[in-house]
């Protein structure tokens, strides 16, 4: 038996769902590429308007839409407030038309309109009501809208017993995480220093002023008691702005209990994301401690620049976002082992951007390269290849789930092992690709490229999601000891 015949593909297919929509703050004119700010005379025109002609316009506004989002009067009146500066001090407004205002300042996104590819699979935090051989689990998602803006989205299902899958509801109104007070980390505000090469006397007290975790009030308290002999040093002010900077891309984002994980939406928060939030790997992490934490990394894209980000949730309902810092982050594909290896956090990484390698984050909180693990050798994988999610855990070794770029950038998955004690050790490799695009998958938005972000041991089958040419996703899943026994030996 071939590795193509010991691969079952579900008949569980995800297609993008332009239904699924946030909403999202809309200020006509600034969506051009030559921006011409008209927000000013619509809320003129707002303001001529007569008190009944507004509630008119509201009441239309909210039957046509207060089925499609969470609090939708609470997010027109956040609008309002971002906007209510161009509003006249002498003139005093209703709440209907402040209401409707904010209203006017607001769109729906299609947050799949364009794909949903690139999923990863982890243990769901929530286990109840299961059948024995039954395991629920969290799926995340690319997600791609209009202008190819990527976010992460999230669903669920249910393996098992044996081969069954079974999608979970991803109905209802979406909602994007609501920013919450961040708490950040001394110890990476000094890796994104390293980084930047900012090294003088202003930066220097900063970070010796700062506790090993601060909040933002905590950080401008430094920053306002910096001694002004200090501040009237040359570049002072702009060691500070750049600090600031730095501080300000790490955040937090939480959802109310309410509202359950499928309807949960992470959305650009920071310009340096402002383009798409691409390729989220999560991982269920064992701490030091023996606390269990979701992490992922992903592709933070500004529409110019890349940079890698790191996600921490304990129960995927309050997340915290932190920037990477490294050689080894500067690149996609950046994926996280799921536990301390002697005492080191460790990644897999694509540094040179065609060779998968090993990365070991240091001592100053940067990953580093540490070793290459597989190169592009073969018919399947000359162009590049790269992970396909977190390693597994395995009681043969550290099972991780590959990609190769062949000819007409066509990509397949593959798989090696690596070995528990010292990941720089191959032990097996697979000679042939797991799985392939097959006649249907390989049309849609990105042609030939299967591609996943992570999947999951249960029950003695390897499961993986994967994303089919860029536009929807399948499942797959192959008997773990199978698998193994088809891996040839690395000397």
């Amino acid at each position: 038996m071939n590795t193509s015949q010991m691969i079952t593909r579900h008949d569980v297919v995800m297609q993008p769902d332009g239904r699924r929509v946030v909403i999202k703050l809309f200020v006509p004119g600034e969506d051009s590429q030559t921006v011409k700010n008209r927000a000013g005379r619509l809320i003129e025109r707002i303001l001529q308007l007569d008190e009944a002609e507004i509630g008119r316009l509201l009441d239309d506004v909210l039957t046509r839409f207060g089925g499609r989002h969470h609090d939708l009067l609470g997010t027109f009146q956040h609008h309002y407030e971002l906007v209510q500066h161009r509003v006249p001090p002498e003139i005093e407004l209703s709440p209907t038309a402040r209401t409707l205002i904010g209203a006017y300042f607001s769109h729906e996104f299609a947050v799949e309109a364009a794909a949903l590819c690139n999923p990863s699979m982890v243990e769901h935090p929530d286990q109840a009501g299961l059948e024995p051989g039954e395991l629920r689990v969290a799926i995340s998602l690319r997600q791609i809208g209009e202008g190819h803006i990527s976010s992460v989205g999230f669903c669920s299902a249910v393996l098992g017993p044996g081969e069954t899958l079974r999608m979970e509801d991803r109905t209802g109104p979406l909602m994007i995480g609501q920013r919450v007070g961040a708490t950040h980390w001394k110890n990476q505000l000094q890796a994104a220093l390293i980084d930047g090469q900012i090294d003088n006397e202003a930066s220097a007290y900063v970070v010796s002023a700062l506790p090993e975790r601060f909040t933002d009030v905590e950080f401008e308290d430094v920053i306002a008691h910096i001694p002004g002999e200090l501040m009237a040093r040359p570049h002072s002010q702009d060691t500070i702005d750049e600090i600031r900077h730095i501080v300000s891309e790490d955040y937090a984002v939480e959802y109310p209990c309410a509202v359950p994980l499928h309807q949960r939406i992470m959305w650009p928060a920071t310009p340096a994301e402002s383009n798409g939030m691409e390729d989220a790997r999560f991982v269920r992490v064992t701490d030091p401690d023996g606390r269990h934490v979701y992490q992922a990394t992903y592709t933070a894209y500004d529409g110019r620049q890349i940079s890698g980000r790191v996600i921490f949730s304990r129960d995927l309902r309050h997340f915290e976002v932190t920037r990477m810092s490294g050689p080894a982050a500067r690149n996609k594909g950046v994926a996280l082992f799921p536990r301390y290896i002697n005492g080191r956090k460790m990644a897999l990484c694509r540094s040179d951007g065609e060779t998968l390698g090993l990365a070991v984050r240091d001592d100053q909180h940067r990953w580093q390269p540490l070793a290459p693990l597989l190169l592009p050798h073969r018919g399947w994988d000359l162009i590049q290849v790269g992970n396909c999610g977190s390693p597994i855990e395995t009681e043969a070794g550290w099972l991780v789930l590959t990609h190769g770029v062949g000819p007409m950038r066509r990509y397949a998955i593959g798989a090696m092992l690596l070995d528990l004690d010292d990941p720089s050790k191959v032990i097996a490799d697979l000679p042939e690709g797991l799985i392939d695009p097959d006649d249907i998958e390989r049309e849609g938005y990105v042609p030939n490229v299967l591609y996943s972000c992570g999947g999951i041991v249960h029950d003695g089958r390897l499961w993986m999601p994967y994303g089919a040419s860029d536009v929807r996703i399948g499942f797959a899943s192959v008997p773990l000891d199978a698998l193994l026994a088809r891996m040839m030996p690395v000397a």
